[in-house]
């Protein structure tokens, strides 16, 4: 069973960073990288996932 991720943010980077976007409730700041195989990576504490841009159909 796949669940899927909270929310989803078309990227134009490979490099991004993710602070769960709600200020005092949100979380340490981590920079993520994308995987040129999969285009898409999730943040371990939110599970937002973000995806490079054209890359929507893979994820």
């Amino acid at each position: 069973m796949t669940i899927e991720a909270p929310e989803t943010k078309i990227v134009e980077t490979s490099r991004v960073a993710c602070d769960g976007g709600e200020g005092a409730l949100g979380h340490p700041r981590v920079w993520l990288q994308i995987p040129e195989d999969t285009g898409w990576v999730e943040c371990p504490y939110c599970d937002c996932r973000f995806v490079l841009k054209g890359r929507e159909a893979s994820a």
